[in-house]
């Protein structure tokens, strides 16, 4: 997460008052104000969710998840799956427009992801779908992908922000120089304005859109206002009319005030403790249950996120297919000075505990556990990691030896909203840094085989009892502390409807309206 100074933030302040000014003041163009701030608006090469969440007002993808996470299709009309699961066959919407007012075709399928997939345009996302061999148009009407390996959650990865359609026009001209960071054309809901990462995006109503009545607002700004008095301010003023996340500590504060609505909703958020399993004390799994049994998981839900939080009861979010509830962990300081005992540390000991984020909510969660720790003979010192200094001291680390942190404060959220990407990113061995962020260096080879056989796996049912016995085989290894799901949180004007926040953080605007 990157944060902006306090002189840029009452800059955008300002910018959003422009630009209610600029569209003549009027109640249906509307101004959102989002915590961090914004990369590219390439979304195959964006490496935050934020940006290109924001960009799904411009673009479309084949599938989607609508407000209730349920898998959609977008420009796509329907598909099909060969008996061996290799060969998936998309039938497209017809009569979609580009903005440049060309055709929507499979041949612009074909042409987004095979830009993606040359690994020679160095495009950030790639990895997450290196398991397509190919695609092909044969008709304008129908795309065909044929994967490298089965991949039972194929569709839900196409309905992530990743994989938007983008102008073929626009990938001819700006597709190989990185121009597309700053310019964008697809087939959504609004047109694009002029987008920078510190002033944000602006989108107007796409006059044409091929759903009738469709956009219902006339313009868009989304801006990036890192500091939480800032956007609850810009809130409570009427400078923005939708804010997300709400600084939890305000929320309370703002909900007696009968000009905004506040939205919570449980989340996909999960935040944990990564324990760094290599190194000693902590590659002994008592040391590793010592310290989830330290840790009262209500008190820190309450504390670190004023109540907006749910102990986690499990590995992975229980709105996904094959979740398992395993806990949470009960808070027994007694039971975990008696396993320091059994692994040799009767007085305790010294370690580092960092965060991956350097937030006022952070700060609160790292004093928490210092707190906590410290109850059962651990004492940690704690350090808040800038964006540049988590990239190279926790994730560009080349060989495990050489990982300096030992205690990671950190969390993960997968917008496929599937238990693979959910659990291999930040659990598979292979996943470990600089590969991807398993940050533990957990390694289990049954865990893996799990992880393996149920990717493959097309019957549903035997795919969730999979991914149940892998998430007891976690649990059981305590890799992380298991702490929390946080509330997915906004705030809106009372006139603003049909914009909401989802549980996977993201937000929904399709048929957002202004109501006087």
């Amino acid at each position: 997460m990157h944060f902006a100074r306090k002189g840029a933030v009452r800059t955008l302040a300002a910018a959003a008052i422009g630009f209610m000014c600029a569209f003549g003041a009027s109640a249906h163009s509307v101004t959102v104000a989002v915590g961090t701030t914004f990369s590219t608006l390439d979304p195959y090469d964006a490496p935050d969710g934020m940006t290109r969440i924001c960009a799904k007002s411009i673009y479309e993808g084949l599938f989607t998840f609508d407000k209730n996470l349920k898998l959609v299709p977008e420009l796509a009309e329907s598909y099909s799956v060969s008996p061996d699961g290799l060969v998936y066959t998309m039938k497209l919407k017809k009569g979609v427009k580009f903005h440049d007012g060309t055709d929507f075709t499979s041949a612009a399928v074909k042409a987004n992801f095979d830009r993606l997939l040359n690994p020679e345009n160095h495009l950030g996302r790639i990895s997450i779908f290196n398991f397509i061999a190919k695609v092909e148009a044969p008709d304008p009407e129908t795309a065909v992908f044929t994967l490298k390996h089965p991949m039972a959650g194929f569709v839900r990865r196409l309905a992530t922000t990743t994989p938007q359609m983008i102008c073929p026009s626009y990938l001819e001209k700006y597709g190989k120089d990185k121009k597309l960071a700053q310019l964008a054309c697809g087939t959504g809901p609004y047109l694009f304005e002029s987008f920078s990462p510190t002033e944000g995006l602006r989108v107007k109503k796409n006059p044409n859109y091929r759903v009738k009545g469709l956009p219902k607002l006339d313009g868009i700004h989304f801006i990036p206002v890192v500091e939480n008095s800032t956007r609850a301010a810009m809130l409570r003023t009427g400078e923005a009319q939708f804010v997300t996340p709400m600084p939890l500590e305000l929320i309370k504060s703002l909900q007696d005030d009968p000009s905004i609505v506040i939205q919570t909703t449980p989340s996909v958020m999960s935040r944990y403790l990564s324990i760094n399993t290599t190194a000693a004390p902590f590659n002994n799994p008592k040391v590793r249950e010592a310290i989830n049994y330290a840790i009262n998981k209500e008190a820190f839900c309450k504390v670190a996120y004023a109540g907006f939080a749910v102990p986690a009861e499990g590995v992975m979010p229980s709105m996904l297919p094959g979740y398992e509830k395993l806990g949470p962990w009960p808070y027994n300081p007694q039971k975990a000075r008696e396993l320091l005992k059994e692994a040799g540390y009767p007085q305790g000991f010294s370690t580092v505990l960092w965060s991956g984020y350097s937030n006022s909510t952070s700060a609160k969660a790292l004093q928490f556990i210092q707190q906590q720790l410290r109850q059962v003979g651990i004492k940690v010192e704690t350090k808040l990691l800038e964006p540049g200094v988590r990239a190279s001291d926790v994730y560009g680390v080349q060989n495990p030896k050489d990982a300096k942190h030992r205690l990671y404060y950190i969390g993960w959220s997968d917008a496929t909203l599937d238990p693979d990407f959910t659990l291999r990113p930040v659990l598979d061995s292979r996943a470990a840094p600089p590969n991807f962020m398993n940050t533990a260096y957990y390694s289990n080879p049954e865990f893996d085989r799990r992880l393996d056989e149920a990717m493959v796996e097309t019957d549903e049912a035997k795919r969730a009892e999979i991914y149940r016995e892998a998430q007891k085989i976690v649990w059981k290894d305590a890799p992380w502390a298991f702490l929390a799901y946080e509330m997915a949180t906004a705030g809106a004007s009372r006139h603003l409807k049909n914009f909401t926040i989802r549980a996977d953080s993201a937000f929904d605007f399709y048929e957002a309206e202004w109501v006087d």
